[in-house]
């Protein structure tokens, strides 16, 4: 395994401990979903690493990141969008007060 490839995967699993403890720790759904799409960030970074490692000819490896990309721009204005009807509607984006959402 070369060196790169170490480094790589080195900064996709600090961006997923970050990620996985700000999904898990915070009770603000804007900070839930920035853990989330660190998460997601992570995940990418591995695949580019191993895609360039393996097969860097190969550029499947890029229009699935792009698609991916593409996925967690609409992850996150639907979030947002759910995060700002909630703010005008009861003031607040803490989860521990959206119990009325259970269903």
């Amino acid at each position: 395994m070369s060196i790169e490839l170490a480094i790589a995967l080195s900064v996709g699993a600090g961006l997923f401990g970050v990620g996985l403890y700000g999904a898990l720790s915070q009770t603000n759904l804007v900070m839930i979903l920035m853990g989330v799409e660190l998460i997601l960030a992570a995940a990418l970074v591995n695949l580019v690493a191993f895609w360039r490692y393996l097969h860097p000819d190969v550029m499947a490896g890029q229009m699935f990141v792009l698609i991916v990309m593409t996925v967690m721009a609409v992850e996150m204005a639907v979030g947002f969008g759910i995060a700002i009807v909630r703010f005008r509607s009861r003031g607040s984006v803490e989860m521990e007060e959206a119990r009325e959402l259970k269903g």
